[in-house]
């Protein structure tokens, strides 16, 4: 067995609308586990978001700016692809609850008969942000509830002027 010595490159997928500190911790421990990590912003052009693909990507750049082995950038497609491109070895996935587990195994399935070389890696939520969710946040933001402890200040403001503005 030989060892290969080039830094293994992460792609954390998803579509952080908006992006929570859950996210955030995410891809806080993926930068210190693997070389590189590329954050990739889904845009998904069938699902409804609040926030449009430039702002979700410029809202996970803040929450990320000081972490220099990260880069963000969006895609479309399938996540496979996506990380092909980006010259990833590996996707790594956040999982909050055995819900998460049950949804996300069958696609990590698919992903590995569409990609064999690319192996899926699942980090646990660290139990203060297991709770959260991306519409869990903006539910209880347009409820008129203070989110402040679970989104970065940026991302808090943006929801206030977007669902309460």
């Amino acid at each position: 067995m030989t060892l290969n010595t080039e830094p293994t490159v992460a792609y954390l997928p998803g579509s952080y609308d908006p992006v929570t500190n859950g996210h955030l911790d995410i891809i806080h421990r993926a930068a210190a586990l693997f070389g590189a990590v590329v954050v990739g912003v889904a845009a998904e052009a069938e699902k409804q978001h609040l926030f449009p693909l430039d702002e979700r990507i410029a809202m996970v750049r803040e929450g990320c700016a000081d972490l220099p082995t990260v880069r963000v950038e969006g895609f479309s497609g399938l996540v496979v692809e996506a990380a092909r491109a980006a010259g990833a070895r590996l996707l790594v996935k956040g999982l909050r609850q055995a819900c998460d587990l049950a949804h996300e195994a069958p696609m990590a399935h698919m992903n590995r008969g569409l990609r064999p070389e690319l192996e899926t890696v699942f980090l646990l939520s660290d139990p203060a942000h297991a709770h959260l969710s991306s519409g869990l946040i903006k539910w209880v933001c347009g409820m008129g509830g203070d989110i402040s402890a679970h989104v970065p200040p940026q991302v808090a403001q943006r929801l206030v002027a977007r669902l309460r503005g």
